[in-house]
């Protein structure tokens, strides 16, 4: 399997022989666990404090009353500290113990990075995630585009790749939450757009783009490649960074 590696002007450069790690099997199934995994690793424990609707000097009035046996606040009647009565303590509160860290195995892990990875070259998958581009996939650039300093040079080595319109279809889905989330920091929503890969340092001059990740290859993982759990992400690659595919 062969692909153009482009120059930063939009023309063709040269082919290269891709490595074989893009003609993986597709594996949803993994992928999907490989991302849930992932995020969970993410997540903040969370619960209760102990002793949360307890902290009551009530204590029952025993038998013989022809009431309940409940804890009754002293100098009255009303009960306390049981999940029935008001106030008292919840019945199965969220505790910090919880093991919410999903686990997943080493060979499951890899072959889920290397099922992304294939997919992204997949025109169907990617086009059904909604990226816009022209051309073909893999979009693979030369070396060169490691070096542009300024985010207006990679604009214009993108729209000649054919690949700038999904960075423009991001930064018009950008829009207010629904919900409570727009108060706990999250006020915003917008769709994730080109993954950018390259060989050593990182394109900082795109790190502003709307919905752009721009990553380094070590620094490359399922999630990055599949967004909430869906492969097929428009990834554009430097020439140095496929190279480097060849030894998965």
């Amino acid at each position: 399997m062969k692909a153009q590696v482009k120059s930063i002007d939009g023309t063709v450069a040269r082919d290269i022989e891709l490595p074989a790690v893009f003609s993986e099997e597709y594996r949803p199934d993994l992928i999907k666990k490989t991302v849930i995994a992932l995020q969970s690793t993410r997540r903040q424990p969370h619960g209760t404090y102990p002793y949360a609707g307890i902290c009551s000097s009530a204590v029952g009035w025993g038998s013989g009353r022809g009431v309940s046996h409940v804890p009754r606040l002293k100098n009255g009647s009303r009960a306390a500290k049981v999940p029935q009565a008001k106030g008292g303590r919840e019945a199965h509160p969220p505790v910090v113990e919880k093991i919410i860290v999903r686990r997943i195995n080493k060979k499951e892990k890899a072959k889920a990075f290397r099922s992304a990875i294939a997919a992204s070259i997949c025109e169907e998958l990617v086009r059904a995630r909604g990226h816009r581009f022209e051309g073909e996939v893999p979009v693979v650039i030369e070396d060169r585009f490691e070096e542009l300093a300024k985010t207006t040079e990679v604009i214009a080595a993108l729209s000649a790749a054919g690949v700038y319109a999904d960075v423009e279809r991001s930064k018009g889905s950008k829009k207010v939450r629904a919900g409570r989330g727009k108060m706990r920091g999250r006020r915003y929503k917008q769709r994730k757009s080109l993954l950018i890969v390259t060989a050593d340092a990182p394109l900082k001059a795109a790190k502003n783009l709307a919905g752009v990740d721009v990553v380094t290859f070590d620094q490359l993982n399922t999630e990055l490649l599949a967004p909430g759990t869906q492969a097929g992400r428009l990834t554009v690659w430097t020439e140095s960074a496929v190279m480097r595919l060849g030894g998965l």
